[in-house]
């Protein structure tokens, strides 16, 4: 397939606007509905919108132990990060919130590193550091404000870092919408019996689902959904080089968003912080584009 960059633009900024909104309606059900109920309907939702398509377009599920274990351990690790994102929007601004997980490029450099054997350079080394600070700047008056769920956003950045890693592992040889249709299938069971277990328990109890909030439960799962797929296909059109800077833009979408619903706006040093750890993350996408365009026996700074 040749590549639409145009397309795959505007596939991306599908998913910078979507992935926000699906946090936003996270947020305004979460006075009423626990957030395991949500992240089970969330999964449910997925599930459903996704296997008729496997089924009407033959899209083939992973198969065979190894990718079976790394689909396992890819929906568990996406579990635990919607859990933790949808926690901290129950105690920060939707802008803060996301600006804080967008650690994550930083933290998967890093790992990378560790992990991969893969080479990052001092310069690189240096703008993570300068994206943490900025992170810092973001969390520092919610840690003041609300205590340690200021923290929750960072969970977020690492547990969807090792996520990505998982992804990285496996993208060349699963089918996108098959993966994440087996990813709801495996979803379901573990949060339902969790919610089964603990009903007691503030973050899986169960309530009353009344008015607009089923409304909002349709509208969150597929909002998720929709999203993550916009990405993926997304990254048909175009290459990641491409589309990665554009992912930033779900930072000033979601303060857009959260001053339109929740007439939130983050604080004088918040603000400060998201420039930072904005223009620190740009950097670091644009020296791996200048990086990537070098012969190969340059050596990557």
């Amino acid at each position: 397939m040749s590549d639409r960059p145009f397309l795959g633009i505007l596939l991306m900024l599908g998913f910078c606007v979507l992935a926000p909104l699906g946090d936003a309606m996270a947020k305004l059900l979460g006075d009423d509905l626990s957030v395991g109920f949500l992240v089970f309907v969330r999964f449910a939702i997925q599930a459903i919108l996704l296997l008729p398509l496997v089924w009407l377009f033959k899209y083939p599920l992973p198969s065979g132990a190894r990718l079976l274990r790394l689909t396992a351990l890819r929906t568990a690790l996406h579990i635990a990060g919607i859990t933790l994102m949808f926690s901290s929007l129950q105690f920060l601004e939707l802008a803060d919130a996301i600006a804080i997980a967008f650690v994550m490029p930083f933290i998967m450099l890093l790992l990378g590193k560790v992990y991969l054997n893969e080479h990052v350079g001092p310069h690189r080394l240096v703008a993570c550091g300068v994206g943490f600070i900025g992170t810092l700047l973001v969390v520092q008056p919610n840690f003041v404000e609300v205590g340690l769920p200021a923290l929750l956003p960072i969970g977020v950045a690492v547990v969807f870092a090792l996520f990505m890693l998982v992804t990285r592992k496996i993208a060349k040889d699963v089918d996108p919408i098959g993966l994440q249709a087996l990813s709801g299938v495996m979803a379901v069971p573990v949060v339902g019996t969790a919610l089964l277990m603990f009903p007691s328990t503030p973050l899986f109890a169960t309530h009353p689902i009344v008015g607009k909030a089923w409304i909002l439960l349709l509208v969150l799962g597929g909002l998720g959904t929709i999203a993550h797929l916009l990405m993926t296909w997304s990254l048909r059109f175009a290459p990641s080089a491409t589309l990665a800077p554009m992912q930033y833009l779900e930072i000033p979408i979601g303060t857009v968003i959260g001053y339109l619903i929740f007439k939130d706006l983050p604080n004088g040093m918040a603000a400060i912080g998201i420039c930072i750890t904005v223009a620190a993350g740009l950097y670091i996408i644009l020296r791996e584009r200048a990086i990537s365009r070098r012969p190969a026996a340059s050596p990557a700074l």
